[in-house]
């Protein structure tokens, strides 16, 4: 039984609207894809209680009982309906804002039902919003309850009663298919090794688990399974281009290099600066092609140690290019190398969408002759017009914000290929680092450059919000800038937050004589850039934001940052968006306003900005407390994989061993051959398949 080429349309419960919107929303096209799109929680059914039994913390209940009465609240399409439900002895409301008739013509007064949900406080009672309900008379016992799977859908989904109920359904006549058993997605060999249940047996207990017991080993298998075959893509990838691409060699520390380090650098090296470019030097000369991630927390001179990587590329008769994500980031880039670089004689151009076509003719020329030494630019660089005479060396700035395919093509800009050196400024967990790029030596500058002040942080509830403006007035009287950042663009009815729009008119009337300036994603780029430039030029005091500015705006003499409803924001993008400021030699605020309500991981979130600037350790509490996805992790845009079932922030151990045993298996047979062992490469070839060019460059 070949599931990967059995449409989901074809599948009972299914049919075509159902598989456009599974589609669309999940990715889901086969009967495989479904069986791999795993539960994220599991509830036992199998016990009953009564209402007086409820408490706060209960993430869900279940009770017996019939329905006293329906209530419409309000009208149009705010309405929502109420129902007052009892077990005989308490009662409590049951809530649905959407599908109301639906609702009124399905559940009758009187019936005796079965309520399932999670019951939260309001008004001095307790209600459940969307119950699951069913009769009691059409349960099985609950002996055959069990442990019920509950699956990710999106609100589309939701809309169309395509719910998780819904997904349980569906998959169940796909398992009762493949119980017969399946072929294994890993040799037998590797299952005895480290005693992991068969594929079959796994995907029958992730979906409907016969206890907590063969859940477990249903999960360690998949999670096994899943990380073995990432770091077995990695290596092998690795070996491959190891053995494939020689690296030019820059085989001289010559004259641009020795001039600047003795008569142009701006600061001293910190250690960490040094230790780095240390390790550039040793690939750069070693004839293979290096391929290395340069971490560093925002201000401790990365930008510093490129260009003295790429003047080492210029020495030995290369071109060096920088690729940054946007405009604004690689017009600073081109500032900040022309201050580095005075009049050493070292040209350098920058090339954006927003370039002049004569200008762009005559960087095209230079480019090809060899004349121009470095360039500067944004996702411009990879048009197939741009063509270099030598390039010796790529940097890659925010590599996150770069799909896969978009770094390829820079790379195969010459026959053999550059160096790579990519930047980031978000720290990564190691575990992450391990599975991200782990074909890449990691490099760390873990300090910052002397004279730099730690930024201050201060978490205030909206009852500061006067003192607050007294500070924002002293800042802006002493000569410094102010960035207000906002979760939103537009009001959400769901999330009761303040609206950018609202806070940029709060605070010109506050603020009359300031000159305030507005960007959002909704702006074009030419306008943002506008707003942008004149915020760093200085003719604008504040600057009220999204987090559109969250990647490389420098502006030294920007010294607060004020994070409106810092709740909605994940550690690592608050740590981002406090590196914005603190790039002067002034002492810089960062202030997160949050509700007084807060739930307790959020909490820890605002406890753990107060107490530390160290990015590292963000990150790894990040990882800890909302799990990779958010941490520019598994939904970034070109990620070459999906984390379907494993947890980076628990499953290191795991990652470990899936690792060493990958490394193992090409030691012994790097081409993947042997019999035993084309199961891995049939898998191989099919996940490369589905992702384009996957893990060709970093």
């Amino acid at each position: 039984m070949d599931l990967s080429s059995q449409d989901i349309k074809f599948l009972p419960g299914v049919g075509p609207k159902k598989a456009d919107l599974l589609n669309k929303e999940l990715g889901i096209r086969s009967a495989e894809d479904l069986l791999r799109h795993y539960p994220y929680k599991y509830v036992d059914r199998s016990r009953f209680y009564y209402l007086h039994e409820i408490s706060e913390d209960m993430p869900f209940i279940q009770v017996k009982g019939q329905i006293i009465r329906f209530e419409k609240v309000g009208e149009g399409p705010t309405q929502r309906l109420t129902a007052i439900f009892t077990d005989g002895r308490e009662t409590i409301e049951l809530v649905w804002f959407k599908g109301v008739k639906y609702v009124i013509d399905k559940y009758k007064t009187g019936v005796q039902y079965v309520v399932f949900g999670k019951p939260s406080p309001f008004n001095g009672r307790f209600n459940i919003v969307h119950p699951e309900i069913e009769l009691v008379s059409q349960l099985p016992p609950p002996e055959q309850m069990g442990l019920q799977p509950f699956y990710n859908t999106s609100e589309k989904m939701k809309n169309s009663f395509l719910n998780s109920k819904m997904l349980q359904k569906i998959i169940f006549p796909v398992i009762q298919s493949i119980k017969p058993g399946i072929p294994d997605t890993l040799p037998a060999y590797l299952l005895q090794k480290f005693a992991l249940m068969n594929l079959t047996e796994s995907l029958v207990n992730v979906h409907f688990p016969k206890n907590a017991n063969a859940l477990n080993k249903a999960r360690q298998r998949l999670k096994f399974e899943e990380l073995f075959y990432i770091q077995l893509n990695i290596l092998q990838q690795t070996k491959w281009r190891d053995q494939h691409f020689k690296g030019f060699v820059f085989g001289q520390i010559g004259h641009y290099f020795n001039t600047f380090f003795k008569d142009f650098l701006p600061f001293e090296l910190t250690g960490a600066q040094k230790r780095v470019l240390r390790e550039i030097r040793i690939d750069v000369a070693s004839g293979r092609q290096m391929n290395r991630l340069l971490q560093g927390d925002v201000g401790s001179g990365k930008t510093l140690v490129a260009l003295m990587a790429m003047l080492m590329a210029v020495d030995n008769g290369f071109q060096a290019c920088i690729m940054a994500p946007t405009e604004i980031l690689a017009t600073q880039h081109f500032a900040s190398l022309t201050e580095f670089l005075g009049d050493m004689g070292v040209s350098v151009a920058l090339l954006t969408g927003s370039t002049r076509p004569k200008a762009r003719v005559e960087l095209h020329e230079k480019l090809r002759s060899g004349e121009l030494n470095i360039l500067i630019g944004t996702h411009a660089l990879i048009e197939d017009t741009v063509q270099f005479s030598n390039l010796g060396l790529v940097v890659i700035d925010e590599q996150h914000r770069f799909g896969v395919e978009q770094r390829a093509r820079l790379w195969r800009k010459n026959v053999q290929p550059p160096h790579i050196l990519v930047m980031t400024a978000t720290p990564i967990p190691r575990t992450l680092a391990m599975t991200l790029y782990g074909d890449l030596s990691v490099s760390v500058i873990d300090e910052l450059p002397p004279g730099r002040k730690p930024i201050q942080t201060y978490h205030y509830y909206e009852n500061k919000r006067q003192g607050l403006n007294q500070f924002i007035a002293k800042q802006v009287e002493a000569g410094r800038q102010i960035y207000i950042v906002y979760p939103l663009i537009q009001e959400s009815e769901k999330i009761d937050l303040q609206n950018l729009e609202t806070g940029y008119e709060y605070m010109r009337e506050v603020f009359p004589t300031y000159t305030i300036s507005k960007v959002h994603g909704k702006l074009k780029p030419a306008e943002k850039d506008h707003e942008m430039q004149k915020f760093v030029t200085g003719q604008t005091q504040i600057m009220v934001a999204t987090t559109v500015i969250e990647v490389g705006v420098n502006v030294p003499n920007a010294s607060v940052m004020v994070i409106e409803s810092a709740q909605r924001f994940g550690l690592s993008q608050l740590h981002q968006l406090r590196g914005r400021v603190g790039r002067g030699a002034e002492q810089s605020f960062c202030i997160l306003l949050t509700d007084y309500k807060l739930a307790s991981d959020t909490r820890k979130r605002m406890e753990i900005m107060v107490r530390t600037n160290d990015g590292f350790e963000i990150s790894e509490a990040d990882l800890k407390l909302r799990g990779p996805g958010d941490l520019e992790g598994t939904q970034q845009s070109g990620l070459p994989f999906d984390l379907k079932i494993a947890n980076l922030a628990q499953d290191g151990k795991m990652l470990e061993i899936a690792r060493n045993a990958a490394m193992e298996i090409l030691e012994d047979d790097p081409q993947l051959i042997k019999t035993e062992n084309r199961v891995l490469a049939t898998q191989l070839r099919k996940m490369k398949t589905n992702t384009l060019n996957w893990g060709s460059i970093s």
